[in-house]
């Protein structure tokens, strides 16, 4: 009984100490975002009334039809898509989000830096950089500082859009506001720095596209199974598998190998329900264009 209750403690210990890690890591990755999101925006795009895509380049746009003060728009125009992430993903993730958001609000508002440049090329690509690798780095952290992918999600789940089919009908909507209320040319412009920073976020998350297939081999599949299925409420396959060579030699016994499909926003969190049961499980993450059917979004367990 004692050796028992010593192993529960040592487990409880291990999975309290990856948690913790997995916090830190995501705080640091999400901390570095908003920085490079400010240097973005601060140093390149709002001192030459630059705009840029998705809900950041919406708050930029609104902030010079009005001329009230950015930070608050970017945290007013977020808001809704962060309600819409904490249905459909997490409570976790809207709450790393708000903060994230309203950490490059403040700093927006009450840190300046001195202006590089005042070509209009270099401003669309580095600016755009900054912004996109501010944006990619704060996904990787498990919370977004722009809202549009949150919301293009849910309406793919509800119509027949898929993901990138909604954010280019947004970012086309929003630059011909942009070429209408100002210039074509800053339409155009805007539209490089979008460019850029979308690339910048593919490159950051390399490459990952809107959902993720991740394959798992571990001699504790069926315990992996039910920690996905009880802490994430996901769906599961189980195939049932012949090992070959592996890093302990040749296998002969039959294995059982776990196939997940989720939003590249919920990779972290699945990666760590894993490591939770077995940290040396073989994981596998394949990039899928789209999905349709099947259980994607978690649902309440019956």
């Amino acid at each position: 009984m004692k050796v028992l209750i010593k192993n529960l403690y040592h487990e409880s210990s291990r999975i309290k100490e990856l948690v913790f890690q997995r916090h830190v890591k995501d705080m640091i990755l999400i901390s570095i975002g908003v920085a490079m999101a400010t240097i973005g925006l601060k140093q390149f795009l709002l001192p030459n009334d630059f705009l840029d895509g998705g809900a950041m380049g919406l708050s930029l746009l609104t902030e010079r039809a009005t001329g009230i003060n950015l930070s608050l728009w970017i945290i007013v125009i977020n808001f809704p898509f962060i309600l819409v992430g904490a249905r459909q993903i997490s409570w976790e993730f809207a709450l790393k989000s708000i903060l994230a958001i309203v950490a490059l609000s403040l700093l927006v508002h009450f840190v300046d830096f001195k202006v590089i440049t005042q070509d209009k090329l270099l401003i669309s690509v580095f600016g755009g950089f900054f912004l996109g690798a501010g944006i990619g780095f704060t996904i990787r952290g498990g919370a977004v500082i722009d809202g549009t992918e949150v919301m293009a999600i849910y309406v793919s789940k509800k119509t027949s859009l898929t993901v990138g089919d909604f954010i280019s009908v947004f970012n086309v909507i929003l630059f011909a506001f942009a070429a209408f209320l100002f210039s074509v040319e800053t339409a155009m412009y805007s539209m490089l720095t979008y460019f850029a920073a979308s690339k910048t976020v593919d490159f950051i998350i390399n490459g990952i596209e809107e959902y993720i297939g991740v394959t798992v081999v571990s001699s504790k599949s069926m315990e992996i199974k039910q920690a996905i299925i009880d802490n994430l409420q996901h769906g599961v396959t189980v195939y049932n598998t012949d090992s070959g060579y592996g890093r302990r030699g040749l296998d002969p016994n039959k294995n059982k190998v776990i196939y997940c499909v989720v939003t590249r926003l919920e990779v972290t969190k699945l990666i760590l329900e894993i490591q939770k049961v077995d940290e040396g499980a073989f994981i596998v993450q394949h990039a899928i264009k789209d999905t349709k059917g099947g259980m994607i979004k978690k649902r309440p367990l019956h």
